[in-house]
């Protein structure tokens, strides 16, 4: 699981591919309240491009339809929120993909200091969806997740 409330990260299922990446966001108290008020309202997925159908704050069991639009493609991707962190220092969210999704795994997106730095941590496990025609293209599928995670590391700056 891409649990957010885990500081560390231990060893996954072997079947998924895991991916961690890391960016500073900023600096200071300002940018931690707008950093973290702005995960838990989806900006990371809307300020890459995406467009998500709820407004509201992530909560556990919601099931929300992300979208992707590549020139006349739309792309859906049905995602059910797994858990949400609300620390002092560390916020954020998990969710899985859902049947008709591109991927099957799950991703989190953690908002967390480190002294007076605000970092955004994006974490994945993912593998080929069961159906076509996603599951052949998910080579493909592969060299957009790296193209999204450069987005998502941008996305609160």
């Amino acid at each position: 699981m891409a649990s957010p409330e885990l500081h560390d990260w231990p060893a996954s299922d072997p079947k998924f591919r895991r991916s961690e990446v890391s960016a500073v966001v900023g600096s200071g108290d300002a940018v931690w309240e707008r950093a973290a008020g702005d995960v838990l309202r989806w900006r990371v997925k809307t300020a890459s491009g995406f467009a998500v159908d709820s407004a509201a704050p992530v909560s556990p069991g919601d099931r929300v339809i992300v979208t992707a639009r590549l020139i006349a493609l739309t792309v859906v991707e049905p995602v059910e929120v797994v858990s949400v962190v609300d620390e002092p220092n560390r916020v954020g969210f998990a969710y899985r993909t859902l049947p008709g999704h591109p991927v099957s795994g799950e991703e989190a997106f953690i908002v967390h200091r480190h002294g007076n730095e605000v970092h955004l941590t994006v974490r994945s496990l993912t593998r080929a969806a069961p159906q076509q025609p996603w599951r052949a293209l998910y080579p493909l599928l592969r060299v957009a997740q790296l193209i999204v995670r450069r987005r998502y590391l941008r996305s609160l700056r």
